[in-house]
């Protein structure tokens, strides 16, 4: 090993074999990109100067929005300045960051997915205690609890990975400094390290998830013995845009990190991780606001009120 040169620098791959399509995936991801910042920007003011979404719903909606803004931005600023330039390297440090921002991000995503769904099961299974249980204090420390678990479980595997020994290849086959690429570049022995992000996967995807679904067994149980129609009707379509994102975002994550084996396809993960990065964050604020009333409600009022203020936008 000592013939070697240390590699300190990377080069990402990302969709160079598509080559001829760099500037029109460019400019479709730039489009995507800026209005997923400009949606969840729009959910997080609109939930912050309107009492009507005063409530720990909207509350854990506005972090879920600001969270879906962070993730998709520690990767796609540096995903479209790669697809207009040759020099597409990375230092290790800038890697580790990334992917520590990244990792940290999504484990919190799953994290308040998580803390949504107990929300929604209080909401209807004990409509009552709602308020004491759901007081103000205790939702800020759910959330702040979800972002310090988050992110300090992703601190011991970084730390590992910056004492890794690299000295040959250094394309990284991916658009985003990635876990399991960057290892298989380490001419260390990164089993450990293998192991302990196999166990993150599992216990921030597949443990929440089981959350989840027992909270919406509850849920189902209690709707069932709702004696209208209209009421049912009322307590599923408060659910149904938090599962269609509960279904997207799950999805591609057991997908990509949470499979057995080793032989999957490179260019199909890529695929799948671009869903987690760039779509899903965009397709979450349209899922949440045309699924809610109360949201939509707020939007048409804003909507009258700029036009009111801006007459000559009715000439």
């Amino acid at each position: 090993m000592g013939n070697h040169s240390v590699v300190r620098e990377f080069v990402l791959l990302g969709f160079s074999h598509l080559h001829e399509f760099q500037v029109l995936l460019f400019a479709f991801i730039l489009v995507i990109y800026v209005l997923t910042v400009l949606g969840n920007l729009s959910i997080i003011t609109l939930t912050c100067l309107d009492s009507r979404l005063h409530s720990p719903m909207y509350f854990f909606l506005c972090n879920f929005s600001l969270m879906e803004m962070l993730v998709t931005s520690t990767v796609v600023p540096r995903m479209l300045a790669d697809l207009l330039s040759t020099h597409k390297t990375m230092s290790l440090a800038e890697c580790l960051t990334q992917s520590f921002f990244y990792f940290s991000l999504g484990s919190t995503n799953f994290l308040i997915l998580t803390v949504m769904a107990f929300d929604r099961y209080v909401a209807i299974c004990r409509p009552l205690h709602y308020p004491t249980i759901m007081s103000g204090p205790v939702c800020v420390k759910l959330v702040v609890a979800c972002w310090v678990v988050g992110f300090l479980s992703i601190v011991s595997p970084t730390l590992q990975k910056t004492r890794l020994w690299f000295c040959g290849p250094k394309v990284i086959d991916h658009y985003f400094c990635d876990s399991a690429p960057l290892l298989r570049l380490s001419c260390s022995d990164t089993r450990h390290i293998e192991y302990m992000d196999f166990f993150l996967s599992l216990l921030f995807v597949l443990a929440t998830m089981l959350l989840i679904l027992v909270s919406y067994v509850l849920i189902v149980a209690a709707v069932l013995h709702i004696p209208s129609s209209s009421g049912r009707q009322k307590a599923f379509s408060t659910c149904a845009s938090h599962l269609t994102v509960v279904v997207l975002g799950y999805g591609s994550a057991i997908f990509i990190y949470v499979r057995p084996g080793k032989g999957h396809s490179t260019h199909l993960n890529k695929v799948v991780a671009l869903m987690t990065a760039v779509v899903t964050p965009f397709l979450n604020p349209f899922i949440f606001t045309f699924r809610n009333e109360k949201v939509k409600e707020v939007i048409e009022d804003v909507t009258k009120k700029i036009l009111l203020r801006n007459p000559a936008s009715h000439r």
